[in-house]
């Protein structure tokens, strides 16, 4: 499998996951707005990345469609606007901890390097044997 795929499959399933135990550690460890906070944080997170990964698959794969570098650019920034809007609703309302959505947030940064750590020990580790 082509190393491209193999981290992207990591990142999205381990994005999930961290998710899920930072939701359940924070639940156990701080009071509920903390433990939303990290579930709020990581669903905007998560689910921006996911966009982001369809569009990018959409608009990067051969036969090229007709859609222009321009709209790719007013997708993104109008994701990234809408977080913001969202992000400023949550903490403005004190629905969430700001804390914890700052740690959801890191969610997708967090499986990223995850990956990128596993993908180095798997590269590493061939060419000693």
């Amino acid at each position: 499998m082509n190393i491209q795929f193999r981290i992207l499959r990591f990142v999205t399933r381990s994005n999930w996951i961290l998710l899920l135990v930072a939701c359940i550690a924070g639940g156990i460890i701080a009071k509920l707005s903390f433990a939303l906070g990290i579930l709020a944080g990581g669903l905007i997170v998560t689910v921006n990345f996911h966009f982001m990964y369809r569009s990018l698959r959409k608009n990067l794969t051969p036969p090229p469609h007709l859609s222009s570098a321009k709209s790719v650019f007013a997708k993104h920034y109008l994701r990234f606007v809408s977080s913001i809007i969202v992000i400023y609703i949550l903490i403005s309302k004190n629905y969430v901890d700001p804390g914890g959505l700052l740690i959801g947030l890191s969610v997708v940064v967090m499986s990223i390097f995850m990956a990128s750590l596993s993908e180095l020990k798997k590269i590493l580790f061939e060419e000693a044997i």
